[in-house]
């Protein structure tokens, strides 16, 4: 066998992957119908967390080894606010965020019966509360825009001499844009705020804004929810 051939026989086999160090982030879109208008469910990161504390963000986080990114999805959020997988209807897979920091971040729509959200319990450790957010109420045309610039920090020792460049090099910059958008007293910005501004602008593209939509969930035996709930839902 000739060195191409062998050459070839490796890649048959060989699954692309990142070049360095990249991490995977899965989250789930959330769509809830209450009283008849679709709402997105966020949650708020518990206050006391290393990472993003108090912060609103949709359910989901990192994608184990070998783990489908749709799994990764469900499997957090059942984690987060204790719906199980079962529970939620899959509508398709949304837009993806690459972001400037070695990440990608996938995102799943899905659908909620209002009864299992009142039905939803915490992980305090990592969730400080749920709520429902109408989608009427999503108005980016009023968030503010931040564009902020991501800059090359190159160590002092890099061997500029060695690899024949000047110490004035001019290094790839990037962009990085950060909405802003107070709504009904919550403030919901950065990557959540991205995330919502895509998933609005595409619904209201057909015609989705005011929001009179039925949307199938998954059927149930229980002809209405009585039970109280400790969690955070807008009435």
């Amino acid at each position: 066998m000739d060195t191409i051939e062998r050459i070839r026989r490796i890649y048959e086999r060989h699954e692309p992957a990142p070049i360095g160090k990249y991490r995977f982030f899965s989250v789930l879109i959330p769509f809830v119908e209450k009283d008849g208008e679709l709402c997105l469910l966020y949650e708020v990161r518990a206050r006391d967390m290393d990472s993003d504390p108090g912060e609103i963000c949709f359910p989901g986080g990192h994608v184990e080894p070998g783990e489908e990114l749709l799994a990764a999805a469900l499997r957090e959020t059942e984690e987060e606010i204790g719906i199980p997988s079962d529970r939620i209807e899959i509508l398709g897979q949304g837009d993806v965020l690459y972001g400037y920091a070695n990440y990608s971040l996938y995102t799943f729509i899905g659908v909620i019966q209002y009864r299992d959200f009142l039905k939803a319990t915490i992980q305090e450790e990592e969730v400080d509360e749920i709520f429902l957010m109408p989608v009427s109420h999503l108005d980016f045309s009023r968030a503010q825009h931040f564009r902020e610039r991501v800059y090359a920090e190159v160590t002092d020792d890099f061997p500029y001499d060695e690899v024949g460049i000047d110490e004035d090099y001019n290094w790839r910059t990037g962009q990085w844009i950060v909405p802003v958008l107070t709504v009904d007293g919550r403030v919901i910005w950065g990557l959540t705020a991205r995330i919502s501004e895509g998933v609005v602008k595409l619904l209201r593209e057909h015609h989705i804004g005011e929001l009179e939509i039925q949307l199938e969930v998954p059927e149930t035996t229980e002809e209405k929810y009585t039970g109280e709930s400790d969690v955070s839902a807008d009435k």
